[in-house]
């Protein structure tokens, strides 16, 4: 009889914790929607940055972007320059006109994104081997405009001088092959491995969009734990889980994990179903690594509560953490170049082991064996909540929230 009443004492424990979990998860799952800016927050905000970052680039590449061609050479040359320079994909010249000041004007009032000049003389000068000097500007203000206009400026310039210089050849009795190698002595073969079509929407959108869900996921965890102390519902709370932080913060953050996983799965779906981009090792991994962020940005979440236990803190400490995020992974300055501490600070950031992962395996589709690490890294970050508990637990139980 001894024996049975102590064989029965842990399922009686699960059973009670099952309960706990259950009517916890149910109250949670009220306050949510009693609350429409948890349904914001979850559904409405990622739904309209998928839309949106989607829709904005489902080009791949920016095209026919305005330039305008100062021509103050007029001749037969320049014309056929300034053609070739607009059958670019990226290229459309808007104008062609012979003031330097007119184009300037026109691209400070943000009407063209660079200025190609072609100087007086330029067809007479180059076949007599004067070396004339085809000038082109860019406005830095525009990054991906100016530096793709900048690209194809530049090979403009360089084909046309290689035009010039077959031309001045065969003139000279000089072969073709013979002129090529001076030329071009090395060819260049080039191939983009991952994103083979230079589409900036592969590019981005595999990490911006899971940027927004980590920050999503910071605010919700923060605002969710930060309204109890803030309400003074925190004893309630505790005491449905029977005063055991694990417990009730498991119970509380269910019903968000499961929404959160399942927005997360919708992600891969618009970006490797609907868009095919590249998943060279197959969905399992980056759906795994999905959950992994979920779950590690949530345990992030209540690390950052813990440590500033007030509802205006930890939302202002879970905002900037999670714009940081954007600047410090990598996928738009590499780490290798940043100040060593920065690099040190970016495996803080759940989203830069998740951008790794996505590298390795949807991009490049390495074997597991080079990406463990960084689940591993996202698995750890669930430690965070048990380093604070303790802090947590008294501020839900005696903070007393200030207007």
């Amino acid at each position: 009889m001894e024996n049975e009443d102590i064989n029965s004492k842990p399922k009686l424990s699960f059973v009670i914790c099952h309960l706990s979990f259950v009517k916890i998860a149910r109250r949670e799952v009220f306050r949510i929607c009693k609350k429409p800016v948890y349904f914001f927050c979850m559904l409405v905000a990622p739904v309209i940055c998928v839309v949106f970052f989607l829709s904005l680039m489902k080009e791949g590449l920016p095209t026919d972007m305005p330039i305008a061609v100062v021509d103050m050479d007029g001749s037969s040359n320049s014309r056929n320059l300034v053609r070739q320079l607009d059958a670019f994909e990226q290229t459309k010249v808007v104008q062609t006109i012979v003031s330097f000041e007119e184009a300037r004007r026109a691209m400070q009032e943000g009407k063209v994104y660079g200025i190609f000049y072609i100087p007086k003389d330029f067809g007479v000068d180059a076949t007599a081997g004067r070396q004339p000097k085809l000038s082109f500007y860019t406005n830095g203000t525009y990054l991906i405009a100016a530096s793709l206009l900048f690209r194809d400026m530049k090979t403009m310039s360089v084909l046309a001088g290689a035009s010039v210089g077959l031309q001045t050849g065969l003139a000279h009795g000089y072969t073709e092959g013979q002129i090529m190698a001076q030329l071009q002595p090395i060819v260049i073969d080039t191939h983009a491995i991952g994103n083979p079509w230079l589409n900036y929407s592969v590019y981005l959108n595999n990490t911006l969009l899971p940027g927004v869900l980590q920050l999503m996921i910071f605010l919700v965890t923060v605002m969710s734990i930060g309204s109890e102390i803030k309400y003074s519902t925190a004893r309630e709370w505790l005491a449905m889980g029977g005063n055991s932080l694990t417990v009730s913060l498991i119970g509380k953050i269910l019903p968000y994990t499961v929404i959160f996983t399942t927005v997360a799965f919708l992600y891969a779906a618009a970006l490797y179903g609907f868009n095919s981009f590249p998943l060279n090792s197959g969905w399992l991994p980056m759906l795994s690594a999905l959950f992994l962020l979920v779950i590690a940005s949530q345990a992030v979440g209540i690390f950052m509560i813990g440590v500033l236990p007030t509802f205006r803190l930890g939302l202002s400490f879970a905002c900037l953490f999670g714009m940081i995020a954007f600047s410090i992974v990598g996928f738009s300055f590499p780490v290798l170049g940043m100040d060593p501490t920065l690099q040190a600070l970016s495996d803080l950031f759940p989203l830069r082991h998740y951008f790794l992962i996505y590298v390795d395996q949807a991009l490049n589709g390495r074997p597991f064996f080079y990406s463990w690490t960084e689940y591993a890294w996202l698995t750890g970050f669930l430690v965070l909540p048990f380093l604070i508990g303790k802090n947590l637990k008294n501020a839900l139980l005696y903070f007393k929230y200030i207007p």
